[in-house]
């Protein structure tokens, strides 16, 4: 499982036109799930996003997690995070779980960041979705469990 976090001052999510999850200050959460991920690294990943220490304390050194800030989170479903681009020009998928395990495990983590008090917001699993953010820094890091 994989997460492509982004320290965003807002960010927001819009499916057919219509707006399906906004935050304002957190973390763009960016979700690929793969063959093999389960409950237990969904919960594992979980931990780790809400507890990495990405935004300044008073001395401006990254010291704080978003729950520190307050801050909320925005969870997006993204499948290429799967893909597999070490050779070629195209991605190959194979990777990936299927659609129903990933739409599964994609809501399990966004309501274990809910149940865990993050303000949580989502996208719509597999749908064409036009992404908004303004990354703050920027501030990017990949997470794998």
């Amino acid at each position: 499982m994989i997460a492509l976090i982004q320290r965003v001052s807002e960010a927001s999510v819009k499916v057919d036109g219509e707006i399906t999850g906004e935050i304002g200050p957190g973390l763009l959460i960016l979700l690929g799930v793969e063959k093999g991920d389960d409950e237990a690294k969904a919960n594992r990943l979980v931990e780790r996003v809400l507890g990495y220490r990405v935004f300044s304390d008073a001395d401006g050194k990254m010291n704080l997690n978003v729950q520190q800030i307050d801050g909320s989170v925005l969870v997006v479903s993204q499948f290429t995070l799967a893909a597999e681009t070490n050779k070629g020009t195209r991605p190959g998928f194979s990777q990936g779980a299927n659609p129903a395990d990933a739409e599964r495990l994609y809501e399990y983590f966004a309501k274990r960041c809910q149940s865990k008090g993050v303000n949580t917001g989502t996208g719509r699993f597999a749908a064409d979705m036009k992404v908004s953010l303004v990354n703050d820094g920027p501030v990017t890091f990949w997470l794998q469990v």
